[in-house]
């Protein structure tokens, strides 16, 4: 059982460019691929170790192109740097090709006369100590390496809307933002709920906006929330958002997932 920092950290640079060579272990796999929180979280480490003074993430782009396992190689490649912003693209190649790009836009606080934020912090307290919550799923390697709460009935709640308390088992050493990244993607897809059961599924693309330049919580604990508002022909678009333990919004997502049922 390999940590994500410990993935990290065994991450070997490459003698002639921005690129690292690694391994994606078998306890974070989601069938055939990694779980894609672990390829995103790996491809923002390597972004931000690809250049100097970055300011704070704003945002990533992510496409899951394809099967990520085994051996890989992470490239990395500064696509613009301006007076306030730099983007930043990344790609992981296994065996299989290229499986997963990148894009980063990291950004530095300007000064502005807009201040406005508006946001609805879903019903689910923080979990406490008579809380049961589980450590992962036998039949899904990587959610081994987290602990959750899950949401799944009760008043209020939409019939493809899905929320999860959820944190790292191992989280030290680590940067918040690569926490936050790799856990943002850890709810199933909303469109299951519609299901009632599990069917072959395919994360498509994944964008992710942070709402400030420095998310924390307390214990680890991010709330989750997945609503899908359209499920048709194969195809789901969801709302997702990521929420602390003080009930602030810290992160607004949206993402395209394939569904084979």
């Amino acid at each position: 059982m390999k940590s994500l920092k410990e993935i990290l950290d065994t991450l070997e640079p490459l003698s002639d460019g921005p690129g690292w060579r690694g391994e994606i272990p078998e306890n974070w796999l989601q069938g055939r691929t990694a779980y894609g929180g672990l390829s995103a979280a790996i491809a923002l480490h390597c972004a931000m170790q690809s250049d100097e003074d970055l300011p704070p993430l704003r945002s990533a782009q992510v496409s899951f192109i394809g099967p990520l396992s085994g051996p890989i190689l992470v490239t990395a490649h500064r696509l613009r740097r301006g007076k306030n912003a730099a983007f930043i693209q990344v790609d992981v190649e296994s065996e299989a090709g290229l499986g997963l790009r990148c894009t980063f836009v990291f950004m530095r606080a300007i000064d502005s006369e807009v201040d406005y934020q508006t946001t609805t912090l879903p019903a689910f307290p923080q979990p406490t100590a008579d809380d049961t919550t589980f450590k992962g799923n036998p039949h899904v390697a990587f959610t081994r390496n987290f602990e959750f709460l899950d949401r799944r009935e009760g008043p209020n709640l939409l019939p493809a809307e899905w929320l999860r308390w959820t944190r790292l088992n191992e989280r030290e050493g680590l940067d918040p933002m690569v926490e936050l990244i790799a856990v943002g993607d850890c709810l199933p897809p909303a469109a299951l709920r519609l299901l009632g059961r599990n069917v072959p599924m395919s994360s498509l693309t994944w964008i992710l906006n942070i709402l400030g330049p420095a998310p924390t919580t307390e214990d680890g604990w991010w709330l989750l929330r997945s609503n899908a508002d359209y499920a048709r022909t194969g195809s789901s678009s969801q709302q997702m958002g990521i929420w602390n333990s003080r009930g602030e919004m810290v992160a607004e997502q949206m993402q395209s997932v394939a569904l084979f049922a």
